[in-house]
């Protein structure tokens, strides 16, 4: 696989994901593009429940011993999003969770990370917002851009921002947890 090709990461993500789900006796179907912001469809036959799934991939190693950001302090890995994925409507997103997923560079195994949309809304709007703070108390002017990070951190982390989510909560949620 070519170092940049983003496209053929971004399918083998949905593509395990989905065989996780089929693991674990859920119905779930690939959008192909159809449904804005939903990637997978998911039924779980044994509860009834019905829930959309917005998978977001990366290629690389989640450092165990963390990522040290000036601003934002200890995390394992992030994902680079859009402004609009920190907008949050209760009514049209209760169902709607993302699932991040981490191909390890070196092995080529995945790491499943499921987050309710809400928690995702909540994080991306307060790292904007503190990303903006930060280099204002600096005396630096931060660029508007519509790029956004989700980070994820461990308990372990010295330094890691107590709003920053962490992995053991949501590594494997397959049961679609709010926590």
């Amino acid at each position: 696989m070519k170092k940049n090709d983003k496209t053929l990461v971004s399918l083998a993500g949905e593509f395990a994901v989905l065989s996780q789900l089929a693991l674990r006796g859920k119905d779930a179907n690939m959008t192909l593009g159809n449904t804005k912001g939903v990637d997978i469809l998911v039924s779980d036959p044994a509860t009834g429940r019905m829930l959309k799934l917005e998978v977001k991939t990366h290629c690389r190693s989640i450092r165990s011993n963390g990522i040290k950001s000036r601003i934002f302090g200890r995390f394992s890995s992030s994902w680079i999003m859009n402004e609009n994925h920190g907008k949050y409507n209760k009514k049209k997103q209760y169902n709607l969770f993302y699932c991040f997923t981490n191909i390890i560079k070196n092995t080529k195994q995945f790491r499943f990370f499921i987050i309710p949309a809400k928690v995702v809304a909540d994080y991306i709007r307060w790292e904007f917002e503190y990303f903006h703070k930060m280099k204002k108390e600096a005396g630096e002017i931060a660029k508007n851009v519509s790029m956004r990070n989700f980070r994820i951190g461990s308990k372990n982390h010295k330094g890691r921002l107590r709003e920053t989510p962490v992995l053991e909560k949501y590594e494997d949620n397959w049961d679609f947890k709010e926590k």
